[in-house]
């Protein structure tokens, strides 16, 4: 074998290792950049400024819909506070998430518990799936509330948008997951 025959297939394997070992380090999400994603929701910055930055922009509220984030407020835990996207409503008090950095740093998690714990039932105060724990536990972390994909308007134009984001969230959602479920090879 000739040096030109062997750099070359050098080269092909070692690009080879590469390819194969960049997914597992490729990506690492955080709650706000995985719910921008997967709900269209278009809101920069931490995750305790999207019920504020909501206002006025999208519609806000207190009822569980699928394809809402779900906007925690900041604790001394959770200084930046925390962003998910509602992936199923299971009943007025439980749903399911979908979202990013909590249980593990980085990774996705898909259809996990939440439960509003509220005296009220006004979804102030839920308890989140955490892996490692293999339960809701015992923190209590409190809500701003729901933050919707519609505009603020609330006009015909934004309820039709509304069926078509929830079809876009879907299939965003199914994309970044495949993508997460890659990289975790």
């Amino acid at each position: 074998m000739n040096i030109r025959a062997f750099a070359a297939r050098f080269a092909l394997v070692a690009a080879c290792g590469l390819m194969t070992a960049a997914p597992v380090s490729a990506h690492f999400w955080q709650c706000v950049t995985f719910a921008r994603s997967v709900s269209g929701i278009d809101i920069h910055g931490n995750a305790n400024t999207w019920w504020g930055q909501a206002a006025g922009k999208y519609q806000r509220g207190d009822t569980p819909k699928e394809g809402a984030v779900l906007a925690f407020a900041a604790t001394g835990h959770m200084p930046m506070g925390h962003v998910a996207m509602v992936s199923k409503v299971v009943s007025d008090r439980e749903v399911l998430l979908t979202h990013a950095n909590w249980s593990h740093p980085g990774q996705v998690e898909t259809n996990v518990r939440a439960v509003d714990v509220s005296a009220a039932g006004d979804w102030s105060q839920v308890k989140v799936w955490y892996a490692p724990s293999h339960g809701l536990g015992t923190t209590v972390y409190p809500v701003k509330g729901f933050i919707y994909a519609n505009a603020a308007d609330g006009d015909a134009k934004a309820a039709t948008q509304q069926a078509v984001m929830s079809a876009d969230q879907k299939t965003r959602l199914a994309n970044v997951i495949a993508l997460a479920a890659i990289k975790k090879f």
